[in-house]
């Protein structure tokens, strides 16, 4: 059996895997509280917002409904966009969207 320095095994995260454990971490931090996933997704909206409205120029809001009206309206785009952002999709093709 080989031995292997813990850098050697280290593993990296995409941006949205990182988020998704932040989510974890803070639902865990909630315990058994009420509504305890609502409750970190509000916290965690409340941040993107904030960050679109800063960073994404005076049409932010737009940006943000395109998002919605996908998860709406074709669920299984959004599912795609999830997992191409996972770096689970080999295919990813450049549409010049921030998705």
């Amino acid at each position: 059996m080989s031995k292997k320095e813990n850098q050697d095994m280290v593993v990296e995260f995409t941006p949205l895997e990182k988020i998704e454990a932040l989510y974890s971490e803070l639902t865990d931090w909630y315990g058994e509280a009420d509504n305890k996933e609502l409750r970190v997704a509000a916290k965690l909206l409340m941040v993107s917002l904030e960050k679109f409205s800063i960073y994404g120029g005076s049409d932010w809001h737009e940006l943000v409904n395109e998002y919605v009206d996908i998860l709406k309206n074709d669920p299984e785009q959004f599912q795609k966009i999830l997992r191409s952002n996972r770096g689970e999709l080999k295919d990813k093709k450049a549409t010049g969207n921030y998705h």
